[in-house]
């Protein structure tokens, strides 16, 4: 299993407070077609490889992954978005327990988090994405 499927099924456990969680195809949606509210969508943002480790012989390079995980929740109680500022706050914590540490079987070390931004907030909705690290390595294959 690849990084992305790992962490969206660690994402769908059975507490999870989510109504959906998807990858970026959905994602590239969201704005058209609401799969629900809290919604978490997890998707690679980057990745940069380090230099090759081996002076002889085949490449063998440290990647590093970073993994957004994109929090959508909806709380129109409070149309400035207050209500479902804080309902982020709770997905925060919940996705951040769930991921910090987890050492998925496409990665060489546990996750970490990186940062995390306020994407957007209006009219009752807001978005933030959280930033993870994954390691692991490429090797030349002869």
């Amino acid at each position: 299993m690849s990084l992305v499927p790992e962490i969206i099924a660690r994402l769908k456990s059975v507490e999870t407070p989510f109504k959906a969680v998807s990858g970026a195809a959905d994602f590239a949606l969201v704005e058209k077609r609401r799969l629900g509210s809290p919604a978490a969508f997890v998707m690679v943002a980057e990745e940069v490889a380090g230099d090759n480790e081996r002076i002889n012989g085949s490449v063998l390079q440290r990647l590093e992954t970073d993994v957004a995980v994109v929090i959508i929740a909806d709380n129109l109680s409070d149309a400035r978005g207050g209500a479902a500022a804080d309902d982020i706050e709770d997905l925060k914590s919940f996705v951040r327990a769930q991921l910090i540490g987890f050492e998925p079987e496409a990665a060489e070390e546990p996750l970490t988090h990186i940062s995390g931004k306020l994407l957007k907030a209006r009219g009752g909705t807001v978005w933030f994405e959280d930033l993870y690290a994954a390691a692991s390595y490429l090797e030349e294959q002869p």
